[in-house]
């Protein structure tokens, strides 16, 4: 899934960047408002975040823009513009949400996941949603949630990707070049800890003992694999 990031002060475009990419998703960036039509109509991305006040074209007119060449894909607002009237104006012209400046990461992850599941419900993306279980876990892509008994827990686009690429290879061992390359993309630059440390932040979310975990199990020195219930050790 792509996201289009359109924002002129490079800080705050790099801190979504950023933030985008550790939840699972592809970026593209850019300074202005000129940039950004050129973007969309060269990438196609699956969701929009857009800055209002941007030289040489504003995020309103961006925005108009877009509607009138895709009138579905979501659209977020991001400006330093508090006032409600400029909330309303924004969400008329057809954006789907409005975050203000300055952000916590938490509540933009929060927003991007809300959209990114309309996203993934409406089928405008190529990940497969339908649901699937690893042991008493139900993985519901669709939802970016996964559910044991009346207990929810919020996963990112990158931990359904982990989860669904180990549940399509039941009883395999993945090694981590692969889980690097289909759940974080071949051009990325990791640290060697990078995979490591993403499955013990999972863990922590999706076992039931994570010193002791029984969906996803390390096979020392190649990777990690998920034993379906009942399988041969």
């Amino acid at each position: 899934m792509k996201v289009l990031v359109a924002e002129d002060d490079p800080n705050i475009r790099k801190g979504l960047v950023e933030i985008l990419e550790a939840e699972g998703f592809g970026t593209v960036s850019c300074a202005t408002g000129g940039e950004a039509l050129k973007l969309f109509s060269k990438e196609r991305p699956d969701f929009v975040c857009l800055d209002i006040m941007m030289p040489d074209v504003n995020g309103y007119e961006v925005c108009k823009s877009i509607r009138r060449e895709d009138d579905q894909v979501p659209i977020i607002f991001i400006s330093a513009k508090s006032e409600e009237i400029d909330k309303v104006l924004g969400l008329e012209l057809g954006a789907d949400d409005y975050i203000v400046k300055p952000f916590g990461v938490k509540e933009v992850v929060a927003r991007i996941r809300a959209v990114a599941r309309r996203c993934l419900a409406s089928g405008r993306q190529e990940e497969a949603t339908g649901p699937f279980v690893l042991g008493d876990l139900e993985v519901l892509p669709a939802e970016l949630r996964a559910r044991r008994g009346n207990e929810t827990f919020g996963l990112s686009l990158r931990d359904v990707k982990i989860l669904g690429l180990l549940h399509r290879n039941s009883g395999k061992v993945v090694d981590r070049d692969a889980l690097m390359d289909h759940c974080w993309g071949m051009n990325y630059l990791p640290s060697s800890r990078t995979v490591d440390q993403h499955i013990s932040q999972l863990r922590k979310r999706i076992e039931r003992d994570p010193p002791n975990p029984e969906i996803i199990l390390t096979v020392h020195g190649v990777g990690y694999r998920y034993d379906p219930p009942g399988s041969a050790l």
